[in-house]
Order: structure tokens, then sequence, then C-alpha cells
């Protein structure tokens, strides 16, 4: 049943993240990051106040790619976008349901960032990482974990953001969602990692015995060919069945140039050991090209969508032009993920599947990975992308005692190795026993006073740096 809440407080911080190794996709080398931490107070009605939090990485270039923005100036957009949705959900303090309070604001802070150069896609960022944080606060409120919680929609999720769906469709999909108690890992291989050898694609050392490999396109169809080509000899020595994912990250220009790689994938004999586990081609055309191109005869492969995925009608318009499946990223809406996912029960039939895949946007060990490894395993996702403990060193920079709390609140989830704090991979799979607890997966909170609090650009500056 729905609680109504007001939010009462909402405080901003961030934490840099040095990664390991850096990590190359789409046209940017990441190698170091901020990450974001959101703390909400909220009172629920007739229960009293609570507190909540929710944490993701701020990463450049991915929410918004044009080429005339530097990679720190898309950083301060998603910065923006915080500070724009924080204000937008303290401006009222009456109580609604937790999606009603976003479903009331999403038009409004994509209006306010459209006023200042920040697309969509970055428009969301900031309201959906303040969802995750009121929702967390909502459930230790009421003594409540996530996934019983959302089975009985406590966040009142209804059908007023999806006119092509019923409440009931919603109500009926969120009643029969049960925790899956593991969730396979996904592994990123990057377009600057090694291939072969020591450290390579079959490391076990790297990939944690993975069984899923998301490997990343450049964009080019021939030179793409070719290194899936050595990426595909190495996954054929593997000891047991694999699938395998590939990700553009809009660098494909075209749909000329996705039909040669997908020639490629067809005609190339050495390409079979990738092409015969192909579970789907994500996000290959820039978001803009691919809503104006359908994908009439290249649609061999299920394709899915992801930085196009920036409205709650994304997914229905991909699925005029040709695509079957949409990306779940916390960090896009962990609201429109199960509105997704409803989307994609229904209409699916015995002749056609339509799905929705778990991607990481490199979620950082805690907070991040925690809700969205949960969001998964709450939608029924059997694999997930994780690359954050690939390229980044456990807790990285995290103060110790932070860590430590961290692995006593979930010791399924962490282990340590030497002298760090690391996700616990078992048999290529995360377990999610102990994120049954009360809250939005989260045994534990960050330590707040170890953080800054968020840098605040101007909306001046951005017009400016943007003309």
């Amino acid at each position: 049943m729905p609680l109504c809440l007001a939010v009462r407080d909402i405080a901003l911080f961030e934490r840099s993240v040095r990664f390991a190794r850096p990590f190359r996709f789409g046209a940017v080398v990441v190698e170091a990051a901020a990450q974001v931490f959101v703390r909400a107070e909220i009172e629920i009605e007739g229960k009293g106040r609570s507190v909540g939090a929710s944490a993701e990485m701020m990463v450049p270039k991915w929410f918004d790619k044009r080429a005339s923005l530097s990679a720190e100036h898309t950083v301060d957009e998603l910065r923006r976008s915080l500070a724009i949705a924080s204000q937008l959900y303290l401006t009222s303090s009456g109580f609604d349901t937790a999606f009603g309070h976003h479903a009331s604001r999403v038009a409004a802070q994509i209006g306010a960032c459209a006023k200042e150069d920040i697309p969509p896609l970055a428009a969301i960022f900031g309201a959906a990482e303040i969802n995750k944080a009121v929702l967390d606060a909502l459930l230790r409120g009421a003594g409540a974990n996530f996934f019983d919680g959302m089975a009985a929609n406590i966040a009142g999720i209804d059908a007023r953001m999806s006119p092509d769906l019923a409440n009931e469709d919603i109500t009926r999909f969120l009643s029969n969602c049960r925790r899956r108690d593991r969730v396979a890992v996904r592994h990123t291989v990057g377009l600057d990692d090694r291939i072969e050898g020591a450290g390579g694609v079959v490391d076990t050392n790297e990939n944690s015995g993975a069984r899923y490999f998301k490997l990343k396109l450049g964009g080019n169809p021939d030179a793409d060919a070719a290194r899936l080509t050595r990426i595909g000899r190495e996954l054929a020595t593997l000891p047991f069945a694999y699938g395998v994912t590939l990700d553009a990250n809009e660098q494909y220009a075209d749909l000329a140039d996705l039909r040669s790689l997908v020639d490629h994938l067809g005609k190339d004999t050495a390409l079979a050991p990738i092409e015969s586990r192909l579970l789907y081609i994500e996000q290959p055309m820039p978001r803009d090209i691919t809503r104006a191109a359908p994908l009439d005869g290249i649609a061999a492969y299920d394709f899915i969508i992801d930085e196009a995925d920036d409205s709650y009608n994304a997914f229905v318009a991909a699925r005029a032009l040709g695509y079957r499946g949409i990306s779940s990223k916390s960090c896009k809406g962990i609201y429109k993920s199960v509105i997704n996912a409803t989307r994609a029960e229904k209409w699916s039939t015995p002749g056609e599947k339509f799905f929705v895949t778990g991607e990481d946007l490199t979620c950082q060990a805690g907070l991040a990975v925690q809700q969205d490894l949960a969001l998964g395993a709450l939608i029924g996702l059997s694999h997930a992308e994780r690359n954050g403990h690939h390229y980044v060193d456990g807790f990285a920079d995290t103060p110790e005692v932070e860590a430590n709390a961290f692995l006593a609140a979930h010791p399924d989830l962490y282990a340590r190795a030497g002298n760090q704090v690391r996700l616990a991979i078992h048999d290529g799979g995360l377990l999610t026993d102990t994120l049954n607890t009360p809250g939005f997966a989260s045994g534990t909170h960050p330590l707040w006073s170890t953080m800054s609090p968020l840098q605040q650009p101007k909306a001046k500056t951005l017009q400016e740096q943007s003309l």
C-alpha cells in the first residue's frame, strides 16, 4: 500500500574516485570521476521522520557527448541537474507518494535544465538520484525492505507518465516481482583493455569468472570486426558456455555503417564465437539519429537503446523503430525501469520478445552498486554489466571505516582481499541475500563527514560556456 511523505531536507555531497586503469568507451577515456551522494530527510505521514541516501558516479561525456563541450563541463551539467532537482523537491512541503513527488516535478526539471542547455538525459540524472534517496528513507521509515516494499507498491507508482499502460498493469507486475537471489556479472571489455594473455579477456583475475561479456565498439565496422575476431578467439577457449553483448555508445554514424557491422557478423566465419553467442547490440547510433532511423532490414539481431532512453516514452518510440529492448540503469531512474519492465512483459508474445537489460555506468562499491543490483534483482534480470570493481580498486579512497561498515552489513556482497574491501563475485555472480534489509538495499550509509559538499556551478557559467 502506498505511503505519503513530505521531503524536508536534501543535502548533496561528492567524493573523487581514482580509477585503477583507464576506461575508454565511445570517444572518452576516464581515469577519475566524482561520485555524488544524496542525503534525504523525509516525513512519512503518521510515522515521523526518516533519512535515506543514494550514490552514483558523475561520468563525463556519457550523458552529454557533444564534441564542443569539455569533459568537466558535462560533469558540471550533472551537478546543476542535482541542484535544480533538489530545489524543486524542497519547494513544497506537502504530502504525496514517492512517485507522485517525482511525477509532479519531472517536467519542470527537464524544462529548467533545458534553459541551461542541459539535455534530457542529464536532466533526469538529478531527479533519479534524489528519488533513490527518498525511497531509501521511505522504506527505512516503514521498516520495509526494497523487494517487499516494491511488491506492495509502497512508492505509489502509477501510469500517469506512461499512458500506454494502465495502473493495474504496473501494480500487477510489481506484485509478481520476487527477489532474484543471484545476478550473474557481465564483464566489460573497454576499448583500451587487454585482449590476449595475462590480464586479457579470459584471465579470471580480470573477469572474475564471468560467463557474460560486454564488448565495447569504436564505430568503425572493419576495425571493430577485427577486434571482435581477436576477442572471439579468446572466448572460444573458455571451458563453459558464455554470452556476449556489444555496446557502441552511439559511435556508429548511421545505418550504413551499422549495416556493415551486421554484415560482418553474419558473413565472417572468424566472428562465429561472437555471433553465435550474441544476445543484443546496445545503442549503436547517436541518440538523435536513432530516433529518426528505423532498423528495417538489419534487425537480424536484437537491438536495445541506452543513451536514447531520456523520457518515459523512449521505449515506446524505440519499439516502433524495431528495437526490442531497453537498458535499466538506476542513474536514469528506478521508476522508469519498473515501467519499462512492465511494458516488456505486457508486449511480449510467444512470437516476439521484448526485454530490459542491466547496464552499469561504473557503479561503485557501496550504495551505488547495491541499489542498482537490487533494482535488477527486483525486475528479474538474470545478468547485468558490472564494471566498477574492474576499473576501480575496491572502495578506492573511501575511508577504511566506511568500507568495513559495508563489509559487515553485506558479507555476501563484499570480501577483504589484501588491504582492500572488494566486491565478492561468486562463480561469476553476485548474491543479493543481505540486500533484503529495511531500506533501499542499504544496510548502512556512508560517512557524510568524509565528503565535500557538491560543487555548485552557476547557471550563468554553463550558458556562457555553451555559446
